[in-house]
């Protein structure tokens, strides 16, 4: 067996499970199929293959489940429409269920494991138990640093001066971290993040632009997720915070000053300026873009690409340039649809409008 071989690479984890044994770990009924039937690795539809589980949660890909090789599926409980010869399970989250047997019987995460590679570089004033965390190759942790219990720092990463870094914090590959930020418990930064960088701040005087010093810092809580190349600028003054729970996907930028509430989504490409105020419970879809000083009220969604320029109320949903809400953006786009056969009719009127000036008759077209 070659392990760099692709199709060695892409082994499945194998299981044994059968279906009367599923149900219970799931909560489940079998909604077609036998009890007795055994499962014995995980794929999705496309990919699934005679013995496979699979699962079922939107409805756009019911072509999908229809012909899916797979032995079983998750499916919503009230769904009604079964493959040939698929086993159909029904769940209340068919999402949900399928990564709670992942969970329990498929690939798991690596355990976390302390160390210190011998490349890494850690100045004498840092404050660590060596014993318990994990540093990789070339990583550099800069003075009075703080990394509490059960942190990982990735190879090639940065961790500034004064920096502080909370329990079962994860920082992967090539991640920097500029002097006096904090990261609380639990946060996951993905590779090529950069947290603290100077916010955008210039003022143009005597034909010049004069860069605003940028003394603060960054906060970021507990329990936040920040995907890959996304950046974070620090405070001109205070801090640029982001708070618990909340999930940033990649290449999002976050300008100087902005406070993020708690649990919210920001999905790729997502840019927002500086001191920018986002409540609790927002959403944010890919490509928006937040001007300076505008205030998101909890539980907001922003869709894709809209461009917000004032402030937006709690429990609204917005959409385009500049955005207004969803109801009168969608009636905006419903009535630009007709813009060609107005301005057909408007040039009908107007040739007939001429020919009456000219006096000459006016005949209705038929047909």
């Amino acid at each position: 067996m070659n392990p760099c071989h692709p199709s060695e690479l892409c082994e499945k984890v194998r299981v044994n499970l059968k279906l009367v044994d599923l149900l219970v770990r799931v909560d489940g009924v079998l909604l077609a199929g036998d009890l007795n039937t055994e499962v014995r690795g995980f794929a999705s539809l496309l990919e699934a293959e005679e013995g496979d589980l699979s699962l079922f949660s939107n409805h756009r890909y019911r072509d999908q489940l229809r012909g899916t090789r797979a032995t079983a599926v998750l499916v919503p409980s009230g769904w009604r429409e079964f493959p040939d010869g698929v086993a159909c399970v029904g769940v209340a989250q068919p999402s949900r269920a399928f990564d709670v047997l992942v969970d329990a019987l498929g690939l798991q995460p690596e355990a976390f494991v302390p160390f210190i590679h011998p490349t890494a570089v850690i100045a004498e004033s840092a404050i660590l138990d060596r014993s318990k965390v994990a540093i990789g190759a070339h990583a550099v942790i800069d003075e009075q640093a703080c990394l509490a219990d059960g942190v990982e720092i990735g190879a090639g990463s940065y961790v500034g001066k004064e920096v502080r870094i909370g329990e079962d914090s994860r920082l992967f590959a090539n991640t920097t971290i500029y002097d006096r930020c904090v990261l609380g418990k639990r946060v996951i930064l993905h590779s090529g993040v950069v947290i603290g960088a100077d916010g955008f701040g210039y003022e143009f005087e005597r034909g010049r632009h004069r860069k605003v010093r940028q003394l603060g810092s960054v906060q970021i809580d507990d329990d936040v997720e920040i995907g890959a190349g996304s950046m974070v600028d620090r405070g001109r003054i205070g801090r640029t915070r982001i708070g618990a729970g909340t999930k940033i996907d990649n290449l999002v930028q976050v300008g100087h000053n902005t406070v993020i509430g708690k649990h919210c989504i920001l999905v790729s490409g997502v840019a927002i300026a500086g001191s920018v105020v986002v409540g609790d419970y927002v959403v944010m879809a890919a490509q928006v873009g937040v001007a300076g000083h505008v205030t998101v009220g909890a539980q907001s969604t922003l869709g894709g690409r809209a461009g917000v320029t004032k402030d937006v109320a709690a429990g609204t949903t917005v959409l385009g340039f500049p955005a207004i809400p969803a109801q009168e953006e969608l009636r905006r786009i419903a009535s630009s649809s007709r813009i060609p056969q107005l301005l057909a009719r408007v040039k009908d009127l107007e040739e007939r409008l001429a020919r009456v000036e000219a006096n000459e008759p006016v005949v209705d077209e038929v047909g």
